[in-house]
């Protein structure tokens, strides 16, 4: 494919990211991981456990489909979920849960949220922590369809990108994530025409949508908008989340190359007009050296005249004495 010989040492992994916020503040650690593996890999998930002697336990669970996938108590007593417990190891260092999960499936693509609870005047009170994003990349045909695959424009222009949904399938919503180098969900359009545009790209995007399919713009693009782009779908009754696995690749082209490419032709110009002066000066000195030497041969010389006058004087003399004789 044309845009993976572009980038032969790219190892392009697609990501997804969605923000949702805590249920409560203070606490909150809102931080998030991004994970993408193909079907059959394993993943590693860490839970912080910060201290507290009001803490009951920790809990994974999942945000589409809430289920909880473990829970860990403070005592180390554990609950796994029943579909996942022949897949699903943890372990505990120090203040942290690391969960992993084995032989990934596509429907295990999902929000992971960690959560703990306090036990605050007698109730039980959750504070929600890190979200991990988890796409799990099918080795099957995919129901997102996204164009094109790699674009290349210049900074300041603009492209577009279009993200559908097979005919077969109805989607509840859709997201453009920004995934490989700054992950962070750029747009999210529900099935109602409610956007929500991420704040580096406000101003700088436009969308429409037509039924199954969206088309997004992205104007006046600098050189951090390159990047991996994916469309993922939230479908109608579906537990997990559906994703594009190819994307779109992004590498801007920096137009500093233009600026510097007209300095060099000022550096070159500077230089030549030196040359042509020396080689001038050079030209002029010779000419000079010449001019020289061509009049210091064309000068008489006074001993030389004066002996051919003397000579020719005395031959004069003898010519008039001998006729005088006759």
């Amino acid at each position: 494919m044309l845009w993976i010989s572009c980038f032969p040492t790219a190892s392009l992994f697609l990501l997804l990211l969605m923000c949702f916020p805590g249920q409560n503040g203070g606490e909150n650690d809102q931080s998030t991981d991004i994970i993408s593996v193909w079907e059959g890999d394993s993943i590693s998930i860490t839970c912080s456990m910060k201290g507290s002697e009001n803490e009951v336990g920790t809990y994974l669970t999942t945000i589409i489909q809430p289920v909880n996938v473990i829970y860990v108590s403070k005592q180390n007593t554990s609950y796994i979920l029943p579909a996942l417990a022949n897949r699903t190891k943890y372990s505990k260092d120090g203040r942290n849960l690391r969960v992993t999960l084995h032989n990934v499936q596509e429907s295990d693509s999902n929000i992971y949220l960690c959560a703990k609870f306090i036990k605050s005047k007698g109730h039980h009170k959750k504070l929600s922590g890190k979200t991990t994003i988890v796409v799990v990349k099918a080795k099957t045909s995919e129901v997102v369809e996204q164009s094109p695959l790699y674009v290349n424009p210049q900074q300041g222009q603009s492209i577009n990108i279009t993200c559908a949904l097979k005919s077969s399938h109805e989607g509840e919503g859709f997201y453009l994530l920004k995934t490989q180098m700054q992950p962070e969900r750029v747009l999210y359009v529900s099935s109602q025409n409610g956007s929500t545009i991420s704040p580096a790209f406000a101003n700088r995007l436009e969308y429409s949508k037509e039924e199954k399919k969206i088309l997004i713009t992205l104007h006046n693009l600098q050189k951090n908008d390159s990047d991996m782009y994916v469309c993922a779908g939230m479908l109608k009754n579906s537990t997990f989340l559906s994703v594009n696995r190819s994307g779109t690749m992004v590498l801007i082209k920096e137009v500093e190359q233009t600026h510097c490419s007209d300095k060099s032709w000022g550096i070159y110009g500077l230089i030549i007009m030196v040359a042509l002066l020396f080689f001038a000066l050079i030209c002029c000195t010779l000419y000079r050296v010449d001019m020289k030497k061509y009049f210091q041969k064309r000068k008489p010389n006074a001993v030389y005249e004066d002996m051919s006058y003397s000579s020719r004087r005395n031959t004069l003399i003898r010519t008039n004495a001998y006729v005088t004789d006759n």
